[in-house]
């Protein structure tokens, strides 16, 4: 072989090396922008039945489906101007939005403002708020400020379903309510299955199930047949319906009784825990906004249905 084939073979082979290796560049360039794509994209929004504890926010507890969304007060929460009422966050998107709001908050986006997804208008303060649950006794009703210890069950599904315990000191004794939750996608109300024990034994007390009026802003509306109470409040041009259910053979009286003191105002349904401390219940909410029910006279008539 000659010095030229010699060179011939050797500048063919630098040839095809530049080749490969401009090929294996592109290649690397062409997976390099995947990942990039990829590590950017940003996950479609979850529909599904949620709760989470909220260390960032004051150790609230709060739970979703594709309809409502709620949140009680934590242990760390403020003694003053807290308690143990259910505040309702109105959405009027499917999706799941609590961890979305509180990133906002902490972020300095307010959830108290509508950036088209719904928002927090609604007070609860020291109310019961929409079905928070007290001791009655001498016309006085005793609440918890809020849960001493939280247990999710199941979340993140077509289902929600954890556990609250709360204990407080009431003229009757030291109670302890037990409270098991449960929110499937598609319901405006989530049922609560409570125990109640009295100096740690189950008791058969007085309770009241109460539903907040703000001060009178909110009509009040009751069906002792059903065994439900409910309000409608107009928050910004559009209403807001709220109630509670309790099976009816267990309601002794309802009443709409008004204060003169802030977040005292309330429609209350009169029941009694069995001699197992146990007592089942309902409540919720439905935002004009929403799209799903738009009347006070649909509200109402929603709740009735499901007591039926």
């Amino acid at each position: 072989m000659t010095n030229r084939h010699v060179k011939s073979i050797n500048a063919l082979l630098v040839l095809l090396s530049s080749v490969m290796l401009l090929n294996g560049c592109s290649g690397a360039n062409e997976s390099n922008e995947t990942v990039a794509e990829q590590s950017t994209a940003v996950a479609e929004p979850k529909v599904m039945a949620y709760a989470r504890f909220v260390p960032e926010r004051n150790d609230d507890f709060a739970w979703e489906n594709d309809k409502v969304a709620f949140r009680v007060y934590g242990p760390a929460a403020p003694l003053k101007g807290h308690s143990s009422g259910v505040d309702a966050w109105l959405k009027r998107v499917d999706y799941s939005i609590i961890d979305k709001w509180y990133k906002n908050h902490i972020n300095g986006i307010s959830y108290h403002i509508d950036h088209g997804e719904g928002y927090d208008p609604y007070h609860t303060g020291i109310s019961r708020g929409v079905g928070g649950s007290a001791v009655w006794v001498n016309g006085t009703a005793y609440a918890p400020h809020s849960y001493k210890s939280y247990k999710i069950l199941e979340s993140g599904g077509d289902n929600v379903v954890f556990n609250l315990v709360y204990e407080w000191y009431t003229p009757l004794g030291i109670v302890k309510e037990s409270k098991t939750i449960s929110l499937p996608l598609g319901s405006q109300l989530y049922t609560v299955n409570s125990e109640f024990t009295l100096n740690d034994k189950p008791a058969s007390l007085p309770i009241v199930i109460g539903v907040a009026t703000h001060d009178e802003k909110a009509e009040a509306f009751f069906n002792e047949e059903t065994g439900r109470i409910s309000t409608w409040e107009d928050f910004d041009g559009q209403g807001l319906g709220t109630g509670a259910l309790v099976e009816p053979s267990l309601v002794k009286e309802i009443k709409h009784i008004a204060s003169d003191v802030k977040d005292e105002s309330h429609i209350w349904i009169f029941t009694q825990s069995n001699e197992q401390g146990k007592l089942s219940y309902q409540a919720g909410f439905a935002w004009q906004a929403a799209g799903d029910i738009s009347t006070n006279d649909q509200w109402q008539e929603y709740l009735d249905n499901i007591s039926k």
